[in-house]
């Protein structure tokens, strides 16, 4: 699954998932350009990872995504991959609880950013004839969760947002796809495990072990695995591979 010289975009890449991507494609030669809204760990991983370059963003905002396809495409020499990988995990309480203004961020972030991202590589890819985007939706677009209504709503329109991205561009020798990751072991799982356990009134080991029983295999999945995922479909062995939702969560049986 070599990327050597491949030019990658991936958002919200300074940690977590993000960054263990863009570790991974420049092991596997890419060159990658990475933003983030969290200038601190944007510093921290660009000060780090010096094969990674990068600038500050926030993703549901459409001035600041142009200027970084402007930024990005100008030091990579163009564009080949673009990994929508921004996400929040939104509010977590039942829809007549939750503020609208927590409503629409959530949307912003997760599902308006896929839309901008999709906008501004869409022409550069079609001028080329190839290109791949990846977008990160979630086993929560499969199945709902409830007390995560603007959560489930985005990664379930991300899924088909997908699929009429892949048939407006496959025309043109683009591939469009779309991840849906389980819970992903790390920091931004357990601050959601937390907010279920307030939320509901259950410990936090309750939560985990109910999440933990969900999966057939009993076990959460690592950010190296959905990284092996964008690795694969993103490839020449992926190269048949578009509008597909690729599930990577050890089988989820049910919520």
């Amino acid at each position: 699954m070599t990327h050597q010289n491949q030019r990658v975009l991936i958002t919200a890449a300074a940690s977590g998932i993000g960054l263990v991507m863009a570790d991974a494609f420049a092991v596997a030669g890419a060159r990658v350009y990475i933003c983030d809204a969290d200038a601190a760990a944007l510093d921290s991983a660009l000060q780090t990872r010096p094969h990674l370059r990068g600038m500050l963003c926030d993703v549901a905002q459409e001035a600041q995504v142009r200027e970084l396809f402007a930024q990005a495409t100008a030091h990579l020499g163009g564009l080949d991959i673009m990994v929508s990988n921004a996400g929040v995990s939104g509010p977590t309480a039942n829809v007549e609880d939750m503020a609208f203004a927590d409503w629409q961020r959530c949307i912003a972030v997760n599902l308006d950013s896929v839309f901008l991202c999709a906008h501004f590589a869409a022409p550069i890819f079609r001028a080329q004839g190839s290109g791949s985007i990846v977008n990160m939706s979630s086993t929560a677009g499969l199945f709902g969760l409830p007390q995560r209504a603007p959560y489930t709503a985005a990664k379930w329109a991300i899924r088909g947002l997908t699929k009429a991205l892949a048939q407006e561009l496959g025309p043109a020798g683009v591939r469009v796809n779309c991840i849906c990751p389980g819970s992903v072991s790390g920091d931004r799982m357990d601050r959601v495990i937390a907010a279920q356990a307030t939320a509901t009134g259950a410990t936090l080991d309750a939560v985990r072990e109910e999440l933990t029983r969900t999966v057939s295999l009993r076990t959460f999945v690592s950010a190296q695995d959905i990284a092996n995922m964008a690795l694969f479909v993103t490839s020449a062995a992926g190269a048949r591979i578009s509008g597909q939702e690729l599930v990577v969560d050890g089988h989820t049986e049910t919520f």
